[in-house]
């Protein structure tokens, strides 16, 4: 059973575990002579990695790929891809008091329902570590993109944080990367510090997060209709993501609140080809792109790992109240941004190549031929 491996042309397959000796991918149909080096794989996984400041788990990983295979003198071979990330700091001590314990929120108790054993030093396959993996190979997805579609821009951001929202009349993509919330709003990243520091210290909890993805200059056509939906691939991307509870595309579930002459995008003909009023499809109809952004948010829930006493049970099934030691992200929803990245290029890349296999990028003309 394939149930590591995502991807239909462009496919990876993580493996690893977070208290393991390493973690990685298995990237395979990459295009060959994709130009690629580590660096261009370590700008992103240096914007997920743990310790960076201090509103992320002080957990100190340098998170350094190693490519093993598949480039020969700085370029892909067509070969799958070997990507390897050391573990160099783990603390497995630390939850060798709930060996026996189900954690509230976690996936332990449902993976030894499951397994009937479970990996309890950080969570296993379970933790959020794992994500490392899909942004290696989203950094690879990156560079094959250049290459295909290099007017596309792939761009996370959070949108929010618990109950606090950003005010997008102060939306400036520039701010994104100057703050520690990758927020595009300097001051709600300035007040969700403040909060956030509360949070940690002196009230021992997380919060939860929603974090949006937008895929800029995607052209027209990528996707099919039924079972090959772009934005169907793009919801199990990030619903596979590990802390994700809910999914949207472009209004997402406030359409529902929408009529039919609100939620229409008009189309009007420009000099260029077809332009929308609007887009509440988010890029988006009957599976297929339309040219316009492409506009995806996730939700991440609270980190389950806090101080705070919980009621829980035990192996044999006596009750207890578990603390849960560690280094742990106060809110998760920080350094998911760039997995929703990461697995933004991945499914952007293999419609690319499923749509060059099936239509070799011949379009329906519009207006004067």
């Amino acid at each position: 059973m394939s149930i590591n491996s995502f991807g239909h042309l462009f496919r990876f397959t993580t493996w690893g575990e977070s208290h393991g000796p390493a973690l990685g991918a298995t990237v395979d149909g990459c295009p060959p002579n994709v130009p690629l080096e580590p660096a261009m794989i370590q700008q992103w996984l240096d914007k997920r990695r743990p310790g960076l400041n201090k509103n992320t788990t002080q957990r100190n990983e340098p998170d350094a790929v190693e490519i093993l295979s598949g480039v020969y003198e700085g370029r892909t071979t067509g070969t799958p891809i070997q990507l390897m990330i050391r573990n160099t700091d783990q603390r497995s001590k630390d939850y060798g008091d709930i060996l026996n314990t189900f954690r509230p929120g976690h996936a332990d108790i449902t993976y030894h329902q499951k397994y009937g054993l479970r990996d309890p030093r950080g969570g296993g396959r379970s933790s959020a570590r794992e994500t490392a993996s899909r942004v290696a190979a989203g950094g690879v997805a990156r560079e094959a993109i250049k290459l295909i579609a290099p007017n596309v821009q792939i761009k996370g951001y959070m949108t929010q944080m618990g109950t606090k929202q950003i005010d997008r009349a102060r939306m400036d993509w520039s701010q994104i990367d100057q703050n520690d919330f990758f927020c595009p709003d300097a001051q709600a990243a300035e007040e969700w510090n403040d909060y956030l520091t509360w949070l940690r210290k002196d009230d021992h909890n997380s919060v939860g997060a929603i974090i949006e993805v937008v895929a800029r200059g995607v052209p027209a056509g990528i996707g099919a209709p039924v079972y090959a939906k772009l934005d169907t691939d793009l919801a199990a991307a990030m619903m596979s993501i590990n802390a994700v509870k809910g999914v949207e595309i472009g209004e997402g579930m406030a359409a529902a609140a929408l009529t039919g002459r609100d939620n229409a995008d008009e189309i009007f003909m420009g000099p260029n080809g077809p332009e929308y009023s609007s887009n509440h499809a988010g890029g988006i109809l009957g599976g297929i792109s339309t040219g316009q952004d492409i506009v995806v948010r996730f939700a991440v829930k609270p980190t389950s790992s806090i101080l705070s006493p919980r009621k829980s049970i035990m192996m044999d099934g006596s009750p207890t109240e578990v603390i849960t030691k560690g280094r742990h992200d106060p809110c998760v929803g920080i350094r998911a941004v760039p997995v929703g990245e990461a697995m933004m290029a991945c499914v952007i890349l293999d419609h690319l190549l499923l749509d060059r296999g099936q239509t070799g990028g011949v379009r329906g003309v519009i207006g004067a031929a």
